[in-house]
């Protein structure tokens, strides 16, 4: 089956997390990196309005150094982000313009739909923004990404049929995750007859040193390839995918992600096993087993983000990687609005309702001290 962007290689360069030199983006690292990228027959290029001097570093980079026919430029706009009207959310499309110098934008993103979030785009009415200036030529292809549930996704590509594709939050480790959904949700899209664009297929870096018994499991398939080129392997497998995004930040990285997908195959049967094997393991090592049912928030009378901390803590003790999880904590927490564990009254209600009788309170008091360490 045809599908938009078939022919765009599959591995996409993500521009959030750029080398850094003395505090600001390291420009001439950048380059280099575009340099090899365009070099070895990878053409896509993902920024963001917020992406901290993202859009300027790639105007730099990329778009004053090579014609503008030899690569495609998709940037997004986060309507949710300090703008209290219509006219501030349109400003971000005329700022990204400005600051990427790219004339148009081959794939343009509504940026973070679900929860809370997608009203924003609803009532500043971005969408109908979006297509009046794809009939402009200043936007090729409308699309957004996408952080929550499934049914979510259902609801808004039902009521808004006009988007061509949808990036989602899609690697090995979250697919049947209950909080991350990434099967659902590519299903969803799939059904829908939506292409996809792949965000996070390493998990913010951490498949790419998952823990060691996942990683004697890849490397006993193929003692030569690299943890984070099952991960993307496997996302890029997938049927009716446009690209693969990595967040390229060395260019050891780009050196490496770019030599195993330059003749990018599919995984075979046999590999394909290998990874749910690896996940099987994943799933199997010790873990809080919240399945993200939230009936535990529906009665906390301090709002505690219960869900989301024990998914935090559930990254820490996979991974060790604890800026991973208050990164996490920060996201499901903070960012939705929900108290951190340290703020537990201790009362119980929670436990009540649990359907995976997880000893909630005990579990928020290891959180609290767990994710305070190294503040």
């Amino acid at each position: 089956m045809a599908y938009l962007g078939e022919d765009i290689k599959k591995l996409g360069f993500g521009l959030m997390r750029l080398p850094k030199k003395d505090g600001a983006i390291d420009i001439d690292q950048v380059r280099q990196m575009v340099d090899m990228f365009l070099s070895r027959g990878f053409t896509y290029f993902d920024t963001a309005w917020a992406y901290p001097g993202s859009e300027d570093a790639i105007r730099q980079a990329l778009v004053e150094r090579h014609p503008r026919d030899t690569f495609q430029l998709a940037t997004k706009n986060a309507a949710w982000i300090n703008c209290a009207t219509r006219d501030d959310a349109i400003a971000q499309f005329e700022t990204s313009l400005k600051q990427t110098g790219a004339g148009y934008f081959d794939f343009y993103l509504l940026h973070n739909l679900g929860e809370t979030r997608t009203a924003f785009f609803e009532n500043f009415d971005l969408w109908n923004f979006v297509l009046q200036k794809k009939k402009e030529g200043l936007v090729r292809h409308l699309g957004f990404s996408f952080h929550a549930s499934a049914e979510e996704l259902e609801d808004i590509l039902t009521r808004h049929p006009e988007a061509e594709f949808v990036q989602l939050q899609i690697n090995y480790a979250d697919w049947e995750s209950p909080a991350i959904q990434s099967r659902r949700c590519y299903e969803v899209a799939r059904a829908h007859g939506k292409p996809v664009i792949i965000m996070e297929p390493v998990k913010g870096g951490l498949l790419a040193n998952p823990p060691a018994p996942v990683a004697e499991v890849l490397r006993s398939a193929d003692a030569s390839a690299s943890p984070a080129s099952w991960a993307i392997r496997f996302a890029a497998s997938l049927e009716g995918v446009i690209t693969v995004l990595s967040g390229m930040s060395t260019m050891q990285q780009m050196e490496e992600n770019s030599a195993y997908m330059e003749h990018f195959k599919p995984l075979s049967a046999a590999e394909l096993n290998t990874v749910h094997s690896a996940r099987s393991v994943l799933e199997s090592l010790p873990m809080i087993p919240c399945t993200s049912c939230d009936y535990c928030a529906k009665v906390c009378p301090q709002g505690i983000g219960i869900s989301g901390t024990f998914t935090a803590m559930n990254i820490l003790t996979l991974y060790h990687d604890m800026q991973a999880a208050k990164n996490q904590e920060n996201w499901l927490v903070n960012m939705h609005g929900r108290k951190p564990a340290s703020e537990c009254a201790q009362c119980g209600e929670c436990e009540e309702v649990c359907p995976q009788h997880i000893a909630i309170r005990e579990r928020l008091a290891e959180a609290a001290e767990a994710l305070n360490t190294g503040k």
